[in-house]
């Protein structure tokens, strides 16, 4: 055997199996930094909606951790509410956009459901769901579908 029936017989078995490797690896780093990037997004995320829940405690008066409308609220406890209302809705607006898609992984698929149940949760105040005709303007379209639909089974369900 030539040194050049060697070099080709060596060029065919890399081609033959180093190159499905390289590709399955190249895949494989891309899926996890993927992942990650996921991850971090959803880190982000959970960190905002966080601050978010401090902001509901600076403001105890407004009762926003329970599941009752708050009755008699003053102009100004109104309209801290409805800043507060705001700032949800765009946090939930950004989880949305950036975590919601139709077809997720099983891992994606777990980190929306604490999402959708957050959501849930503040859909089944009145006082939220009352208000969310007018935070949803200007809001992306599919998210707004999104969140009256649950908005809507919330009330369903809490009307049985």
């Amino acid at each position: 055997m030539s040194f050049l029936d060697v070099w080709q017989w060596l060029a065919n078995l890399v081609t033959v199996f180093g190159l499905p490797l390289a590709i399955y690896t190249f895949i494989l780093e891309q899926r996890k930094e993927r992942d990650n990037e996921d991850e971090e997004v959803y880190q982000l995320l959970s960190d905002a909606y966080i601050d978010f829940l401090k902001l509901v405690l600076e403001h105890p008066d407004l009762k926003l951790r329970t599941q009752a409308a708050t009755p008699d609220l003053t102009e100004e406890q109104r309209e801290r509410m409805m800043v507060l209302f705001e700032i949800l809705i765009s946090l939930f607006e950004r989880a949305y956009l950036t975590a919601y898609s139709e077809d997720m992984t099983p891992q994606q698929r777990r980190r929306w459901h604490s999402w959708d149940d957050f959501m849930r949760e503040w859909c089944r105040r009145t006082d939220f769901r009352t208000a969310l005709p007018g935070l949803l303007q200007g809001e992306d379209a599919d998210f707004a579908k999104y969140i009256c639909k649950l908005a809507d089974e919330e009330s369903i369900a809490a009307s049985v």
